[in-house]
């Protein structure tokens, strides 16, 4: 095992087995490709030959090069051609007993210091290991797809495994430009086992028809920055994957977040399982393709035939970061703005606050002096509510306290003149609490802006049950006129992005509480394998503990799921005074500013 690992043997060339092998090969190794379909592997060498004649096109390497590459991997459909491989990697389909079936006959074929690598993410490497002859040289070696250029590469250890064949496959990984991340066998291992299971509950709000499949999409890639939707992405894994993923870890944790929802099995029985099949949760031009094309459940550009009321001026209430960046949103897109606080100097100081974020604006010549000398002409700063007399929007961004919010809209009630919509950007509480404070609760809706709103194009439109279309058509009609994304939901905890990020959240935190993997490997693997911009724990500091703390309990009590208990160790921080970069201390130390 102390062998360098210059030959290797893929066995299984589907599209990830295809891209193992080109990562090898372009890293000098020898690359031995097996597959019992001749057609699988013609296309692993037609995929190797494209890949390689792009690179040399983009003069990332050359044609001498090129030419070395493709020598260096050749391919067979007989297990016996691993004979003299260093390493073997089975990528086979997850099915335990086509898994097992490899192992048994490389143990008769390979040499006893051949390390047998087993690409899984849902079964147990410890069980392929025990049932093998030679179980110390068994472990995992995840990949993620497409593995050419996904850096994140989870090494998997069973209780069998000798540390030597850790230490080769992770110089390895290194040699082939990876991060490497030592993993324990669970299901799921790492990054998986935090992302199926926010996958699993994408899936279950879109089954519940919370919301449409292409607002939980573009919720959390507007919302959270993520490279493609949880549905998107379903697609791309293949749903069937995803299901056999989720029965796995629902198996070892027997948490309901991990049980699968119907519809994934609905999906996979009827074979729509994603793009591979040209048909999921979105329909596909054709089996493999990325296109995707209207069906049935496509939404026309009209949410509803209700025309909305005429929106000229809108008051913002509150004096926070919040309540100045959309206030600058609305001055933006031209309409008169009252920004309104307690008291005329914290609403100047808002204003000015808006100022230096105009300034800054200038300076990168993303906009005119002139244009913004428009937008602060537009902005009216006011000491009391009473300024919201003639306005035509009405919205709230005041402390996160239903009683203050409540006691807000019932001034609003008495203020704003008949027609005008009253709004609220609460992220966890009920929107129709703040409706039942006022005579006209048919004329109130949540317009959940995510911080900072000027950079932020995601707006959750919230409707309660007694929320008028007038009142909802005229919200989503001014969120396009601001440049903003509207996606509709209903009024429950969490709305869309919160209750499908906070459980992440939290799950996250319960990893480092068992002691499975530390702060640092968690956020490198949902960096690199997950295509998220910030790791979990950089997101909560940033997010600040006690928030974070907050939500967690909205969605617990809301959903009564004991999944969605806070992790303790939150708690714990939160109570020590730890809340994050705002404090210099969360998960992490900060410098003091």
């Amino acid at each position: 095992m102390d062998t360098p690992l210059n030959t290797v043997a893929v066995v299984g060339l589907g599209t990830m087995g295809t891209g193992i092998a080109d990562v090898l090969t372009r890293a000098g190794r020898e690359v031995i490709g097996i597959d019992i379909s001749e057609q699988a592997a013609r296309r692993a060498v037609a995929s190797l030959e494209a890949s390689t004649a792009r690179a040399v096109a983009r003069e990332r390497i050359t044609e001498e090069e090129r030419r070395d590459i493709l020598a260096r991997f050749r391919t067979f459909t007989d297990l016996q051609a691993a004979a003299d491989a260093d390493l073997v990697i089975e990528v086979v389909p997850e099915s335990y007993e086509l898994k097992q079936q490899v192992f048994a006959a490389l143990d008769a074929i390979v040499a006893p210091t051949t390390i047998l690598a087993t690409g899984t993410n849902a079964l147990s490497v410890t069980r392929l290991a025990a049932e093998s002859s030679h179980p110390e040289r068994v472990l995992g070696l995840h990949f993620f797809n497409p593995a050419p250029a996904m850096k994140l590469v989870e090494v998997v250890s069973s209780v069998l495994t000798a540390p030597p064949a850790v230490e080769a496959v992770t110089r390895l990984a290194l040699d082939l430009g990876k991060e490497p991340v030592a993993v324990g066998d669970r299901p799921g291992f790492l990054a998986d086992g935090l992302l199926f299971g926010y996958l699993n509950q994408a899936a279950a709000m879109y089954e519940s028809k919370y919301a449409s499949r292409e607002d939980i999409d573009a919720a959390m890639k507007l919302g959270c920055g993520l490279p493609m939707g949880p549905l998107e992405l379903l697609d791309l894994i293949g749903i069937d994957t995803a299901r056999t993923v989720l029965e796995a870890m629902y198996t070892d944790s027997q948490d309901r977040l991990h049980a699968p929802a119907p519809i994934l099995g609905q999906l996979a029985e009827a074979g729509l399982t994603g793009r591979k099949a040209g048909r999921g949760f979105y329909t596909y031009e054709g089996p493999g393709s990325s296109a995707v094309v209207p069906d049935a459940q496509t939404r026309g550009t009209a949410a509803g035939t209700s025309v909305g009321r005429e929106i000229r001026s809108v008051g913002v209430a509150g004096s926070g970061t919040m309540a100045s960046g959309i206030a600058e949103v609305f001055a933006k897109a031209g309409y008169a703005v009252v920004l309104a606080a307690r008291g005329l100097e914290k609403a100047e100081t808002a204003k000015s606050r808006i100022a230096k974020s105009l300034a800054r604006s200038v300076d990168k010549g993303r906009m005119t002096a002139e244009a913004r000398d428009e937008t602060l002409a537009r902005i009216t700063p006011a000491g009391a509510l009473e300024a919201f007399a003639e306005v035509d929007l009405a919205v709230e961004a005041v402390a996160e306290d239903l009683g203050v919010k409540q006691q807000l809209f019932a001034s609003l009630d008495k203020i704003c003149k008949p027609g005008a919509v009253l709004a609220t950007t609460t992220s966890s509480l009920p929107v129709v609490a703040c409706a039942r404070a006022t005579s006209r609760p048919q004329d109130v809706i949540g317009m959940h802006f995510f911080n900072p709103a000027p950079a932020m194009k995601l707006v959750e439109v919230v409707r309660t049950v007694l929320t008028s279309d007038e009142v909802h058509a005229t919200v989503r009609e001014v969120t396009a006129k601001i440049r903003k994304h509207p996606v509709d939901c209903g009024d429950r905890a969490g709305f869309i992005v919160n209750a499908l990020l906070f459980p992440y959240l939290n799950n996250a935190i319960k990893m480092v509480q068992e002691h499975y993997a530390t702060l640092d490997d968690i956020d490198a693997a949902m960096r690199l394998g997950g295509g998220y911009p910030m790791g979990p724990f950089e997101l909560l500091d940033v997010v600040g503990l006690d928030v974070s703390l907050a939500i967690e309990k909205v969605l617990h009590a809301e959903f009564r799921d004991p999944g969605l208990a806070p992790a303790p160790l939150l708690e714990h921080l939160v109570a020590a005074g730890c809340l994050g970069r705002k404090t210099g201390r969360g998960f992490r130390e900060y410098a003091r500013r």
